[in-house]
């Protein structure tokens, strides 16, 4: 057997080392670039480096190749594009204002023997519109069920769209895409559907788009809503702990959307009525003990009715009393009020609709 060639050697020697010491495994003559993203209206750059130029100049063109810049020559009259920075190793420039139609694959060459190009996509996003809600019918009544409707158009991509009431998170439908007439951009659209109640009156319903181009900028439009419910009543006294010979109060608190307009005064045991008015006080103007009794307040607006009991006891030289019927009242309100000032109670609350 002959001694082994030495051919292979030879080539594996040439294939790493050329004339001037060049590496061959990486080309320095590609020019290199990235991608962009950039919202409508807004301003993007597009770079271009190369390391070995070979004495030629890098050049931008744009999606329709037609040429934007050759070294620091202008080739398209376009005053948004401008020239950044123009080097034998780098070419960037700028486009403002950059429209929809902007996008696409922009290419930068430099023709060297071949001719080398690197490509950079830039995307343009659309900025969604202050959302639109419609559907809401004025005068909703306690326990009625509404639905919300919320629209945004110009988005790209498509925006999402979320529901609120006050601080509280509404499930509504997911939402909807449809795509612009211009066939770049895309309406959203969104249903929320829920039941209202007496604590939603005067609440806002708020419609918010969340989109990349808006970079956590809030973009929302909010419905207030009125809710007609029955009134509610309680009795507080003024003073709240007075004494026999003193001038007492006696306010009828009425609460309802819409509120009170007339409120009645009775005494039971006593025909007729005491009192029917569109003011909500009771007056004593001095305490005796003929004045003991339960006094009712009856808080009428056009949506109903509420009743509210207070229990009035003069004893001598101290005075007791009781309320009832009162949402707000606590369920032991007798209070005993002698010379020492002390107190003691019970008695439970009870609640009259008419």
């Amino acid at each position: 057997m002959g001694a082994p060639s030495a051919l292979p050697l030879l080539l594996l020697f040439a294939s790493c080392w050329a004339p001037g010491g060049a590496n061959l495994s990486q080309d320095d003559s590609q020019p290199w670039t990235s991608d962009e993203t950039v919202v409508a209206g807004g301003t993007v750059v597009l770079k271009c480096q190369v390391k070995d130029h070979e004495d030629s100049s890098l050049q931008w063109s744009n999606p329709a190749q037609q040429t934007l810049y050759f070294g620091e020559k202008r080739a398209l009259r376009d005053n948004r594009i401008q020239l950044v920075r123009s080097t034998p190793h780098e070419l960037s420039i700028s486009i403002s204002n950059v429209a929809l139609a902007d996008e696409g694959e922009y290419t930068c060459s430099i023709f060297t023997m071949p001719v080398r190009t690197a490509k950079s996509l830039v995307t343009v996003l659309g900025i969604p519109q202050k959302p639109i809600i419609t559907g809401y019918k004025s005068s909703l009544r306690e326990k009625d069920t509404t639905t919300l409707n919320c629209q945004s158009s110009g988005s790209k991509p498509a925006a999402q769209l979320t529901w609120r009431k006050g601080d509280q998170e509404l499930h509504g439908e997911p939402t909807r895409i449809q795509e612009d007439p211009n066939g770049k951009t895309f309406t959203v659209s969104s249903s929320v559907t829920f039941q209202v109640t007496r604590e939603d009156d005067g609440a806002d319903i708020v419609c918010s788009v969340n989109h990349e181009s808006l970079k956590g900028a809030d973009r929302s439009t909010a419905q207030r809503i009125e809710v007609l419910y029955t009134p509610t009543a309680k009795i507080r006294p003024d003073p709240p702990h007075p004494r026999e010979g003193q001038k007492l109060l006696l306010h009828c608190e009425g609460r309802g959307n819409p509120a009170p307009q007339q409120y009645l005064w009775e005494k039971e045991g006593s025909v007729p009525p005491l009192k029917m008015t569109q003011e909500s006080a009771l007056i004593f103007p001095f305490l005796n003990k003929s004045d003991s009794g339960t006094y009712g307040c009856t808080a009428t607006s056009n949506m109903g009715s509420y009743k509210a009991y207070y229990t009035l006891n003069v004893n001598g030289t101290y005075l007791t009393h009781e309320a009832k019927g009162s949402d707000d009242a606590p369920d032991a309100d007798t209070a005993i009020i002698n010379a020492e000032g002390g107190q003691s109670g019970g008695d439970d609350k009870k609640e009259y609709f008419i």
